[in-house]
């Protein structure tokens, strides 16, 4: 896959707007409005400082159903994200936590948003929520059934949990490309916040030969100029956030200038991979 072909733009960064709690879940408030209002702002916000995509979240309905949320938060997050389609002219994607795939399909379906981001694709995890096993054969068939190009982006080996066993990276991403279809992968740190290291998205980068690994965790101003020397796009939340604080709303003077630092990124390994290579010595 091409992210060209969603984002218009190499190397992506997507900003994500992290829903406050819908109903039915443990904190929800009693006013959607509330809610939509919130993430309108964000969407905003993101797109105002020039963001490349945007992922809607669940995120604040924790604790999470393992996988098949209730439908009111279907109907909610449908019209949330259809909102906010009709806000901003970059794509937008969802992640229906924690791991309801089908619902985050049907959604995009529905609204035509473009990706969804599925926290476990394959393999079984053991996370707060109890086990999870990915389901890719079922995800894969009701996208064809829906006759829709929706992408998926899979997380491997995802934040917040540890795999049963003692998983190989290489082959995780070689299963879940291979195997389960994923249209992207992601490589996040141990937790929200949590970068992966260096080593890892190499190694990963160079396990998906060619299907595009994405950050999905933990990138910052630090660290954005090396970790995405091996990566081809990043999923950025708390960084975008006013403080630096997962709670905060959106900064669009923080989106613009992380924005800012990713492109000259973007730049030097556009400059490096057209560069002419110099001749050997005669």
């Amino acid at each position: 896959m091409d992210l060209n072909q969603i984002f218009q733009t190499k190397n992506p960064i997507i900003g994500v707007v992290h829903l406050l709690p819908l109903p039915t879940s443990a904190r929800w408030g009693g006013s959607l409005k509330a809610v939509i209002e919130r993430a309108e702002q964000e969407a905003t916000a993101l797109a105002a400082g020039g963001i490349d995509g945007i992922i809607v979240e669940n995120f604040f309905d924790a604790p999470f159903t393992k996988d098949q949320v209730n439908p009111a938060v279907i109907s909610a997050m449908t019209l949330i994200v259809d909102r906010i389609m009709n806000l901003v002219v970059v794509p937008v994607g969802l992640n229906l936590l924690r791991n309801d795939a089908k619902g985050a399909l049907a959604i995009a379906s529905c609204v035509n948003a473009q990706f969804i981001r599925v926290n476990v694709l394959n393999g079984i995890m053991a996370t707060d929520q109890g086990l999870i096993e990915g389901n890719a054969h079922e995800i894969l068939r009701f996208r064809r059934e829906l006759g829709s190009d929706i992408a998926i982006f899979a997380d491997v080996l995802v934040k917040h949990a540890r795999p049963l066993g003692t998983p190989n990276l290489t082959t995780a991403v070689q299963d879940t490309i291979e195997r389960s279809l994923a249209d992207a992968v992601i490589l996040s740190g141990w937790a929200t916040g949590s970068p992966p290291t260096l080593e890892d998205l190499e190694l990963a980068t160079a396990a998906a030969k060619g299907t595009p690994v994405l950050i999905g965790s933990g990138a910052n101003w630090d660290n954005i100029g090396q970790l995405m020397q091996a990566a081809d796009g990043a999923i950025v939340a708390s960084s975008l956030k006013r403080q630096g604080m997962i709670h905060e709303t959106i900064d669009p003077i923080r989106v613009a200038q992380f924005i800012e630092a990713a492109r000259e990124v973007s730049a030097a390994k556009l400059i490096e991979k057209t560069a002419d290579p110099v001749p050997n010595p005669v």
